[in-house]
């Protein structure tokens, strides 16, 4: 991509209403645009991030035997009346008159903030015998929520972009050793997503009376509050938890410490709680029957990104891991326009090889900027590599290659650039 023809621009300065670093970085860089409080647009560098988030997060889902389906936004009430969640102060509720909005009593829909409902009233057509089971189906999809409280950039909105799984299965027994697997999948996305996630104990909150999972992620900016052991890695959020910093920890006796963390994805054992009241049953080997035990499997896209984000960065701007990064390469062509045409060609030839050869590259071809507007541009987007090339690095027949990480630079000769990047 040539940053000339990008039609997004950096901005110096962050927007005074953006507190949280990860607003002010993914502002500035041109990833979001602000439309209101808790709604956010992703722009072209924003949504190439996305995408590689939303792509490692089907690859695991998959890999455990998810079928990836979509969902509406829209749910109607008679799906979400049986459970005793249509009243929940949770959603934005919607009468059939055009363009209202309205509270529960008068209104027929609410855009889907979780589809526990949907799904098993589907699964309710298809199932109907031990053999059906287990089976489990996952959406990435746009999600809505009354929030009250919208801050924090991405980490917490109106309007934002989740994974949601749904398993289904004959015995608690069976959900429970797809819950273990569902576990290390989520620790696969997070990891490759550059993150290390604490396995925590939480309540099920509006999902489940049962006890529930939560993948959180240290940080100072964090809205949860968890008690961590640091000997076993044993954690409970502290919001359930009798647990106080500088007990001993229940499950080895290590030291317990209270932390800051994020949030980014949650796992629930959620018993027959919606096939009872959504009528989803099977008949099993004796021709007994039953209800269908289900789990919830939730990974926040959106507060993934922001995430990321707040716990990679300097002062400077982002430091995007290699997996999730919007290019792989920020290639810098200095000097050289109508004047000096060598070095232009040269960078032309560059971004063409590493183009031709599958390589991300973000090629900062514009002549209006100064070499410091483009370093700090290109500190501000956080591509992992960046390669610079001009009269001076050309005169060792060489690029300067640096990564964002790093504060370390190394020549690298025009002949082994290829191979120094991939």
């Amino acid at each position: 991509m040539r940053q000339s023809q990008l039609f997004t621009k950096t901005l110096r300065e962050a927007p005074a209403d953006e507190v949280a670093i990860n607003a002010q970085y993914l502002t500035r860089g041109g990833f979001v645009f602000k439309n209101s409080a808790g709604v956010y647009s992703f722009l072209p560098l924003g949504w190439r991030v996305m995408g590689k988030i939303m792509n490692i997060v089907k690859e695991e889902m998959n890999a455990i035997g998810g079928q990836e389906l979509f969902m509406p936004a829209l749910v109607e009430k008679k799906f979400m009346e049986p459970t005793a969640r249509w009243d929940l102060d949770v959603g934005f509720y919607v009468s059939e008159k055009p363009s209202a909005i309205s509270h529960q009593p008068s209104a027929s829909f609410v855009l889907g903030w979780s589809h526990e409902e949907v799904l098993t009233s589907i699964a309710s057509k298809y199932v109907s015998s031990y053999k059906d089971l287990p089976f489990s189906a996952y959406q990435i999809q746009t999600k809505f929520r009354h929030e009250a409280r919208a801050k924090s950039g991405l980490l917490r909105g109106r309007e934002f972009m989740m994974k949601d799984l749904y398993s289904f299965h004959a015995s608690e027994k069976d959900l429970e050793a797809y819950y273990e697997k569902a576990k290390e999948a989520y620790f696969k996305v997070f990891e490759r997503c550059g993150l290390k996630s604490v396995y925590t104990l939480a309540g099920g909150g509006v999902f489940t009376d049962k006890f529930t999972h939560e993948f959180q992620v240290l940080s100072e900016v964090g809205e949860d509050t968890i008690f961590l052991c640091s000997k076993c890695g044993y954690a409970e959020n502290k919001e359930i938890s009798k647990l106080n910093e500088e007990d001993r920890c229940p499950k080895c006796g290590g030291r317990v410490v209270e932390k800051k963390s994020i949030e980014v994805g949650n796992i629930f054992n959620q018993g027959t709680r919606y096939s009872d009241n959504l009528n989803l049953s099977f008949v099993d080997e004796n021709g007994v029957k039953n209800s269908v035990w289900m789990g919830a499997y939730g990974i926040g896209i959106s507060r993934l990104m922001a995430t990321i984000v707040e716990v990679s960065n300097d002062e400077r701007g982002i430091i995007w891991p290699d997996s999730v990064a919007p290019y792989k390469i920020h290639l810098i062509q200095l000097d050289g326009n109508n004047q000096e045409p060598i070095t232009k060609n040269q960078a032309e030839k560059i971004y063409s090889d590493l183009t031709k050869a599958g390589v991300e590259v973000l090629y900062d071809d514009r002549s209006d900027k100064t070499a410091g507007e483009k370093f700090a541009d290109a500190d501000l987007i956080g591509c992992p590599i960046r390669v610079v090339i001009s009269n001076k690095t050309l005169a060792h027949d060489s690029v300067e290659l640096k990564r964002r990480n790093q504060k370390e630079t190394e020549l690298v000769s025009l002949n082994e650039v290829s191979q120094a990047i991939i």
